[in-house]
């Protein structure tokens, strides 16, 4: 078996955490107040007209308490805010503010240009290639079977 460096999903999130650890630099110097990774994740996960904080935490990957409190400093910084949900008595959607639409605005601006700044870095070709990758049908996840080795094997998913 051929021997493999670090993991894939590794070198996606130490990717993930250079965008994001620029991105909150960047607006950070532009005189936005601070936000956290995961509340500028929260913000990217929102859609225009509203989402839950079940919703949010699902598309983030982490816990519903998790979510709760990104939303909530958020509200705190009059970026987000929390209203009926018309199609439920019972729930509450998370939207963007005026402010919160202007900032995240300027954060698509920002991640843009880092994206940029990585073509310059890497070269324009691989970014290329890579968005490619990263945009194409991966169909949903699947389910390898174990060989007795404990090695998954590439060809035996199992749906």
């Amino acid at each position: 078996m051929k021997s493999v460096g670090t993991p894939l999903p590794q070198l996606l999130l130490d990717a993930r955490r250079w965008f994001d650890e620029a991105l909150v630099a960047t607006l950070e110097q532009a005189g936005m107040a601070p936000i956290s990774p995961t509340q500028a994740q929260l913000f990217a996960a929102l859609d225009e007209k509203g989402t839950t904080v079940s919703e949010l935490a699902r598309r983030m990957g982490v816990t519903r308490q998790t979510a709760h409190q990104a939303v909530h400093s958020l509200i705190g910084m009059g970026l987000l805010e929390q209203v009926p949900d018309p199609s439920s008595a019972r729930r509450r959607l998370i939207r963007r503010t005026g402010e919160g639409a202007a900032a995240h605005l300027e954060a698509v601006s920002v991640l843009a240009a880092l994206e940029g700044e990585l073509a310059l870095r890497i070269g324009r070709g691989p970014v290329d290639s890579l968005r490619a990758a990263l945009e194409a049908p991966r169909g949903d996840p699947p389910t390898l079977r174990m060989p007795s080795a404990g090695v998954p094997d590439p060809g035996g998913a199992v749906q």
